[in-house]
């Protein structure tokens, strides 16, 4: 059995590439940066194979679907792990259209263009696709709208797919935790400061308070988030348990989070306007 891995350089993607290698599953690992392939194969040894794959560029989705196919010889790809993610936080009105744009291009139409390519190996083996959410995909709140948004389109895409997959005998599984203890969120907050930072001064004026009390309260449950090796075990189930879920729900802040995704709109708005301290004018 194998499974195709995207994003697999660090946090979830690099603890699910070792941890299906350590089960004796080959792995192919979609890295961005070759360092970052070599090192994974040294802690994972010959189970696991590095390809260069950037999601948002159509020609190393085929080149990586070649080496695959050459490489697979008589056994199949019986998985596909679309974890490749990033994070533009922010105010909607100061994201620039190059970010948003970017945000959908790899949480998004990157994983549907991986997809595309795969899935006739998935079909031959009747295999699985898992595909990584977050609990920001079932409900949104201030200065994360561009992740959310990604988010809720992904897990709208893979309820669809689910249904018209399944007579081909192909499952897909969403992975849906809480905040993960992985640089994305450090590189999400650089980005997000620069950007601010860049701003024209009055709209900096306008969202400085609370875009501050926004920093703070993710740095207060930063040593809460969840390891990554935790989210990998779960995808693990969904590769290879019997009966795999349509969504698997991680973390106690998620398990928090979806009561308050399935408030009436006024109840919730109240809510995180306090929580956010968000002042009306």
């Amino acid at each position: 059995m194998s499974t195709l891995i995207t994003g697999a350089s660090t946090g979830i993607g690099r603890a699910t590439a070792l941890r299906l290698a350590q089960r004796g599953e080959r792995v192919f690992a979609g890295v961005r940066n070759p360092q970052d392939g070599a090192a994974l194969v040294q802690a994972g040894g010959e189970k696991i194979t590095a390809l260069e794959l950037d999601v948002t560029q159509p020609s190393a989705i085929e080149s990586a679907r070649g080496q695959i196919e050459a490489s697979l010889g008589t056994t199949q790809l019986t998985g596909l792990v679309n974890n490749a993610g990033i994070v533009v936080a922010g105010p909607l009105e100061i994201i620039s259209d190059e970010d948003l744009r970017r945000q959908f291009d790899v949480n998004f139409f990157g994983a549907m263009a991986v997809t595309r390519a795969f899935l006739p190996l998935l079909r031959a083996s009747r295999g699985r696709i898992v595909n990584l959410s977050s609990i920001a995909g079932k409900v949104s709140v201030p200065f994360n709208g561009a992740y959310s948004a990604s988010k809720f389109a992904l897990e709208a895409a893979s309820d669809a797919l689910r249904l018209e997959l399944f007579p081909m005998g192909i499952h897909v599984s969403l992975i849906e935790p809480g905040q993960i203890a992985t640089p994305i969120w450090q590189r999400a907050g650089d980005a997000a400061r620069t950007a601010f930072e860049k701003a024209p001064p009055e709209k900096f004026a306008l969202y400085r308070e609370a875009m501050e009390h926004f920093a703070s309260l993710a740095n207060a449950g930063a040593n809460q988030r969840l390891s990554a090796d935790r989210v990998a075990a779960v995808i693990e189930r969904a590769l290879f348990e019997r009966n795999p879920r349509a969504r698997y729900l991680i973390g106690r802040d998620a398990r928090f989070m979806l009561p308050i995704a399935r408030l009436p709109e006024p109840l919730r708005d109240r809510l995180f306007r306090r929580v956010f301290k968000l002042k009306g004018a």
